[in-house]
Order: structure tokens, then C-alpha cells, then sequence
């Protein structure tokens, strides 16, 4: 009830008292007191949450537009719709397709084809005279690749026996000792199909199919997840390699993404740099699984990541913060609620990055004027006062803060990028597996797909073929047993 009400009520009322008692003018009194505290009540109560929605509403604008798979650590089932998503790309003057100077590849025909079809004229399509006597001149060729039916291919170790005449005893040669049973699978095969399960995402039961109708060879599940796990352990030593390749690299670039184990929680890890990628699996997003992994951390290295405590925790030489990350922050405030202060780091942070396009080998090594003008624009950013601003950008500013030394790194190192982007394609795999399988049914199956997954990325990032270093992996086990 309005103000405006009580009062229209208090003076119907009070036109009324002439002819009530006093007991009764006293009782209505009393309730036109309670009436208008009442009142005064739900007015206050009304403000409050007007407050409330406004606070929400403003929450909301700044879920909206930053909790989206913009972000590293938002799946895209969890956008709130596809008018939300923005990329930090700006347009270029290039025009679309393929640009100047890029190499096209085409279709080759083969010097030496496998089989030769030749087209003769027989009679002549004009007056009908027969041609066979006649020669022939060749006009033109055309080719076409098939593949042929595969067959498989089935090779026979026979041992013999042989009794020495001199003293009668007798020798039997022996069969390589790979051969293990009355009849199995080479090596090549168990390298495809770990090929088909961790680069190509196949799951076991499409495997066992493509196999019966491509190769023409039956296969089941359950053997198929054995030479799985064989080829993980047989890649291990290569996988060690690697992870001690990656702890003495200048520039490391880590991050971890969520995948599901056995309808549990879990996490996939990377560190990787421009030739080498190393993952592992765990049941733990925190700092011991790093810990575990690099006792040392990354004592030589410029180590690239976001703002995840466990990530910012591990000893490095020096830290870069993604400024990808950073920027898609800052659209979140500009876009939600016109953050002038995001604005200006997000102006600082792309002129940074123009800068360092244009920086030469020698301007890292000296004195430069205009990489320490960015450094002062940045912490007097920083050291601005916020009272009076949002609590979301004040968290911001205050993690931004603690960590000032490394968000313009990438300006005094020349091979550390400034984003986190390398890190982020490594985890991406883990993302398509799970759209495919779901999930891992165990640990150790995610470490077996961390693993050959390790091998597979180093070996692309290498320019090398995928197949053929998996099964070299294979093939060379069996030399050394």
C-alpha cells in the first residue's frame, strides 16, 4: 500500500469519527499507525531488491559474454547462444582464399604407371573402313588410382631340425623370437590400429570393422585394447625422452583440460613447445601433478599459461601470462558494462603484440625506449585506483597485479609468443577423443592415449609421418628382444 492510499484512507476514516467512540477512534488510529509501517516496510523492501535484480541483471550481461568456449575452460555445450561468441581476430585487409605466394598442390600423374590400357581405333567412325592394318599414332593418356582388394598377407617361420653325422646329436634352428605363438599379428598391424585409436579417434568396435572390411583380417576388442596398451608401453622410452626434452626447453607453454575417467573427473595435462609436445593424464588438477612430473619444474624456461594457481606455483626463469585470456576478460567488461579501464589494457595489450611483430633480433638485446613506455603504461594501469568499480574487475586488477611481471615477457624474449595458443591446440585432441568415446573406462587407458598421443603430436609438429614413426616404435622393439 502506497503512502498516497493510507492517507486517502486516514481521512475517509477521520470524516467517520464524529460518530464513533473514543475506545473506537483509538483502535483505528493504532491501525493506521501499523498500516504505515507496514508500508514503510515494503518500500525499503521493494528498493532492495530492485538493487538485487539490477546487481543480477549486471551479472548476467557479464556471464553472457564471457563464459562461453571463447574461453579455454568453457565447453561449447555450455554457451548461452551462438549471438554471444566473438573472437579476438580483427579483420584484415586480405581478401579471402588463398593469398599470393601460396604454394597449391595438384594431382600428379605417375611417370611409371603400375598397368597400361591401350585405346585403339578399330574402323573408321567416318566412312567405316576397317583399321587394324593400319598404324597408329599415340594422341593423348589419361590416369586414375585405384586400390586394389587387400589381401593379407600370411608368412610361414618353418624350423628344422638337422642330426649331426659326427656325433649324432641334433640341431634345431630357431624362429626369431617375436614369434611368440602358432600364429599372430605383425608389428605393422598393431602400430595401425594404435593409429586408428589415438590419431584418428576410432573407437574399438569401428576398429574391429574397417579392419574386417578393409584388410579383410577378424579382430576383436579385446585385442585391439591389448595392442593398445602394447604400443603405449613400447613408446614409453620415447615418451621419456621427450619429457626431458620439454624440461630443458627455453620456452615451455603449459595448460590442462577436463576429460572424464571411468564417469569420473579427470585431467589432462601438456607442456609443449614449437617441435616437441608432452601430455599426461591424472585424477588431480592441482600442483602435485605437475610436481610429479617435473620435480624441477622449468628451471631454464620462459614458462607461457594462464592465471591457474597450480600452473602459476612451478619454478620457472621467467613467466608469460596468455594475453589471449587477458583480452577475452576485458571484452567481457567492455561488452557487459563499458569498462573504460578494460579498454585501455586491452588498447595496451594489442599494441603490445603489434610491437613485437615489428621488433628485429638485436632490439631484445638493448635498451628500447618504446618496450619500456608499454612497461610504464602497464603499472601505472595497475596502480590506478578502482574504488567504486565492479568486484569482478577489481579481482581482475588485483591478480593482475601479483603477477605484473609477467604479462609483457613476451616483449623481452624473442621465441616466447603471447598467448598460450600452442597449449591449447595440444589439449584440443583430448576434447575430440571425449566427443567420440565419452570418456576413458580407466586411468591407465588415458595414459596409454597420453602416450601414444605424446608421440603422435611431436612427430606432426616434425613434419614426419605419423604411421610410419609408430611403427618403426613397434619394429624396433622387436629388434632389441
Amino acid at each position: 500500500m502506497t503512502l498516497r492510499k493510507a492517507d486517502y484512507l486516514f481521512f475517509s476514516i477521520k470524516i467517520r469519527l464524529i460518530r464513533i467512540s473514543k475506545k473506537e477512534y483509538q483502535t483505528l488510529h493504532d491501525l493506521i499507525a501499523e498500516l504505515r509501517e507496514q508500508n514503510h516496510i515494503l518500500l525499503n523492501q521493494v528498493a532492495a531488491l530492485e538493487q538485487e535484480v539490477s546487481s543480477l541483471k549486471e551479472e548476467i550481461r557479464l556471464l553472457k559474454n564471457g563464459k562461453n568456449s571463447n574461453t579455454s575452460s568453457t565447453p561449447p555445450s555450455h554457451d548461452f547462444g551462438r549471438s554471444n561468441k566473438k573472437s579476438l581476430r580483427e579483420p584484415s585487409e586480405k581478401k579471402q582464399g588463398g593469398q599470393k605466394g601460396h604454394e597449391g598442390t595438384t594431382l600428379q600423374m605417375s611417370e611409371h604407371p603400375d598397368e597400361t590400357i591401350e585405346y585403339r581405333p578399330s574402323v573408321c567412325v567416318h566412312c567405316g573402313e576397317i583399321l587394324a592394318a593400319e598404324e597408329s599414332k599415340f594422341a593423348y593418356r589419361k590416369q586414375e588410382i585405384v586400390i586394389p582388394p587387400i589381401i593379407p598377407k600370411y608368412i610361414e617361420h618353418q624350423s628344422y631340425s638337422c642330426t649331426c653325422k659326427n656325433c649324432g646329436k641334433t640341431t634345431k634352428s630357431e624362429t626369431p623370437d617375436h614369434l611368440r605363438a602358432n600364429i599372430q599379428y605383425s608389428s605393422d598391424i598393431k602400430a595401425l590400429v594404435a593409429y586408428l585409436s589415438v590419431r584418428q579417434y576410432m573407437p574399438y568396435e569401428r576398429i574391429a570393422e574397417f579392419v574386417k572390411d578393409l584388410l579383410n583380417l577378424p579382430i576383436s576388442e579385446g585385442t585391439i585394447d591389448n595392442f593398445v596398451k602394447d604400443m603405449a608401453r613400447k613408446s614409453e622410452p620415447v615418451y621419456e625422452i621427450i619429457r626431458q626434452k620439454v624440461e630443458s626447453s627455453d620456452v615451455v607453454g603449459g595448460d590442462e583440460t577436463g576429460i572424464k575417467i571411468n564417469k569420473k573427473k579427470g585431467w589432462l595435462w601438456t607442456f609443449q613447445t614449437d617441435t616437441l609436445t608432452f601430455l599426461a593424464a591424472s585424477e588431480s588438477r592441482g600442483f602435485q601433478t605437475i610436481n610429479d612430473l617435473f620435480k624441477n619444474g622449468f628451471p631454464y624456461s620462459v614458462y607461457v599459461t594462464d592465471c591457474w594457481a597450480a600452473q602459476l606455483k612451478v619454478k620457472t626463469k621467467a613467466k608469460q601470462l596468455c594475453t589471449a585470456h587477458l583480452m577475452r576478460e576485458t571484452n567481457n567488461f567492455i561488452d557487459a558494462i563499458d569498462c573504460s579501464w578494460s579498454k585501455e589494457m586491452k588498447q595496451l595489450l594489442k599494441e603490445s603484440i603489434a610491437f613485437k611483430k615489428q621488433m628485429h633480433k638485436s632490439d631484445y638485446f638493448r635498451e628500447n625506449s618504446e618496450r619500456d613506455r608499454f612497461r610504464d603504461r602497464l603499472n601505472d594501469l595497475l596502480d590506478s585506483d578502482y574504488t567504486g568499480k565492479h568486484q569482478k574487475i577489481k579481482a581482475f586488477i588485483e591478480r593482475l597485479r601479483k603477477n605484473r611481471d609477467s604479462i609483457l615477457t613476451f616483449l623481452y624474449y624473442l621465441k616466447v609468443p603471447p598467448d598460450n595458443n600452442g597449449s591449447e591446440r595440444a589439449i584440443r585432441n583430448a576434447k575430440v577423443k571425449m566427443k567420440v568415446s565419452c570418456q576413458f573406462r580407466s586411468l591407465s587407458g588415458a595414459k596409454c592415449f597420453a602416450i601414444l598421443r605424446t608421440v603422435i603430436d611431436t612427430t606432426i609438429k616434425n613434419a614426419q609421418n605419423v604411421l610410419n614413426a609408430l611403427t618403426n616404435i613397434a619394429a624396433m622393439e622387436y629388434a632389441a628382444e
